[in-house]
């Protein structure tokens, strides 16, 4: 019996979250299928359930028990949750890595910083250009986003064609990248048998109104930052290189030198102006010129709208940073939107200011920024212009998929929710659940990389929360006790309610223990451990009311 040939779509992140993008295809007999990836991307820790991680990238263990079947990785554009994990993953996966200019150089960035090969990252052009990939013919195709050369994949098979929407907004005026063109897209809805599925951008569903766009920006901008007599600092997404240049270009025009703080920001700067989408850039300061400037003649442009402890901007909310301060009077701008999640860190930022006497501005309302990605009205007509038979909803929590699986149903389109592990089979009319893939999380901690199952963050957490023990026992070979248990205590109150030592308490507890354990329990280790941390934690919860983690070091000496 012959097995049917299939195209398959597997989101290993990015489809029930927003962050961390990592899509597969697949075309060929069931469990044989030659593969490609779309974007590597990571997402970013919490103190909450992420102690001390650095990085979040997805769980490609499934994509490495079939490296020998992927034939290539194509990345749509330069944005952390797209590109950030290339480099760290990329030793697992081996093959080819294609890009347009801009993200190719940022690409060769990621690769460079892990220490990889950059002769694997490949510079592709637009559509018409074409590249070869086992069954599949990938073209990138312009669209607007909120940084340079992004770009949606028209992904030819010999089961139909898929258009990967990647991240999108409909915007005729980006200032800096393409525009999104319906001409060409109607182009490629009517080429051939049209367009099997739209795997698609789900991220602004929820709002009510078309999209605007970044030139709309320009004017509001200009005239706040003229109206100010201060010192004015303006933060906004480091990738966001049009809206660098609204804000610069806007100070420059009230008069202002214009200095850049933040490594990612001239990074992006630098790589705009090499790859050529970027050429008039207003001049910029250093920030040793920049102390120089009068206050009322200076405006600064830096990293952290989302708060981030090390970027510029709460640099700046500690203190003196690089020999540049906040006054009473300045103006910080915030020409972003605060993602889910930041708002304490953004907040912590903002009152620091306040105190300062420095007057923070947010975005009020879409007054100073717009989104990258379309909203509803912009999607149903995404959906009107390219006619798929199948509407895949991806880049979205699981109430975004949910809502955008209902519009293109309402539409008579066939939609299936897809969230991270989720297997489909797209070669029938309708798509369908095949398999389910182990979908979990990588974590980057310090230079490792861990499984989220490993044990070593949720050891972290539950230190954070209860405290640690650690506890010695010295044995001579007799395995007789020498002397008393010695315990230290680390992130625990040191007293019990009566004002006793804790530490104390417990070694007399286990002391005690000691004294009356027989042969079974003194000679087994395991016993011991056991023993031990149940008088520890019964000790601890009855004193302090907590239950800590407990580490037991049992050492036998050998007399001479």
């Amino acid at each position: 019996m012959s097995v049917k040939d299939r195209l398959i779509y597997l989101p290993l992140g990015g489809a029930g979250e927003i962050g961390m993008n990592c899509y597969i295809y697949g075309y060929g007999p069931e469990g044989e299928e030659r593969l490609i990836v779309v974007d590597l991307g990571v997402t970013f820790p919490d103190m909450e359930t992420t102690p001390g991680v650095d990085l979040i990238m997805p769980d490609v263990a499934w994509l490495e028990e079939n490296a020998d079947r992927i034939e290539a990785i194509f990345i749509t554009h330069a944005h952390e949750d797209h590109v950030g994990a290339l480099g760290h993953l990329w030793p697992r996966l081996r093959a080819p890595v294609y890009a347009r200019p801009f993200t190719a150089a940022i690409a060769r960035m990621k690769m460079e910083e892990a220490g990889q090969p950059i002769d694997v990252v490949r510079t592709v052009g637009p559509r018409p250009a074409l590249t070869e990939a086992g069954p599949f013919r990938v073209a990138f195709v312009p669209v607007s986003h909120s940084i340079p050369e992004s770009a949606a994949l028209v992904i030819d098979t010999p089961a139909g064609r898929v258009v990967h929407s990647a991240d999108f907004k409909l915007d005729g005026t980006p200032i800096v990248g393409e525009p999104f063109d319906p001409a060409t897209w109607h182009v490629i809805a009517k080429e051939g048998n049209g367009i099997r599925a739209l795997v698609c951008d789900s991220t602004n569903v929820f709002a009510p109104h078309p999209g605007r766009s970044e030139a709309t920006l320009a004017q509001p901008i200009a005239d706040l930052i003229a109206g100010q007599e201060g010192m004015v600092v303006a933060t906004t997404f480091a990738s966001n290189v049009a809206r660098l240049k609204t804000l610069a270009e806007a100070g420059r025009t009230a008069g202002r030198s214009v200095c850049l703080l933040g490594r990612a920001m001239k990074r992006m700067l630098t790589a705009a102006v090499e790859t050529g989408v970027l050429t008039d850039f207003p001049p910029i300061l250093e920030p040793e010129e920049a102390a120089e400037v009068p206050r009322g003649n200076l405006m600064l442009i830096v990293t952290g709208s989302q708060g981030e402890r090390r970027a510029a901007s709460a640099q700046l909310a500690r203190g003196k940073y690089l020999g540049l301060e906040m006054k009473a009077g300045d103006v910080f701008l915030f020409s972003s939107k605060t993602i889910p999640g930041n708002e304490r860190g953004v907040i912590r930022v903002m009152n620091a200011f306040s105190e300062m006497g420095v007057d923070v501005v947010d975005d009020h309302g879409g007054l100073y920024h717009v989104s990258g990605h379309a909203n509803r009205p912009d999607l149903e007509a995404v959906h009107e212009l390219l006619r798929p038979k199948i509407l895949i909803p991806m880049h979205g929590e699981h109430r975004h998929l949910r809502e955008h699986v209902k519009l293109g149903l309402a539409k008579g389109i066939a939609a299936e929710i897809a969230t991270n592990g989720t297997m489909l089979d797209l070669t029938g009319d309708e798509p369908a659940v095949v398999e389910y893939i182990e979908a979990g999380r990588t974590y980057l901690d310090g230079t490792r990389l861990l499984g989220a199952m490993d044990g070593v963050v949720r050891d972290r957490i539950r230190m954070a929360l209860n405290g640690h023990v650690l506890v010695t026992i010295l044995l001579d070979e007799d395995d007789t006790p020498l002397g008393e248990a010695w315990v230290d205590l680390k992130g625990l109150a040191e007293t019990t309610r009566s004002g006793a030592a804790l530490a104390e308490e417990i070694e007399a507890e286990l002391t005690e223990f000691l004294d009356k354990a027989g042969p079974k329990v003194i000679t087994n280790d395991d016993k011991i451990d056991e023993a031990v941390k149940r008088i520890v934690r019964q000790v601890t919860m009855e004193e302090i009311g907590k239950k800590p983690e407990v580490t037991v070091v049992v050492s036998r000496l050998a007399v001479e």
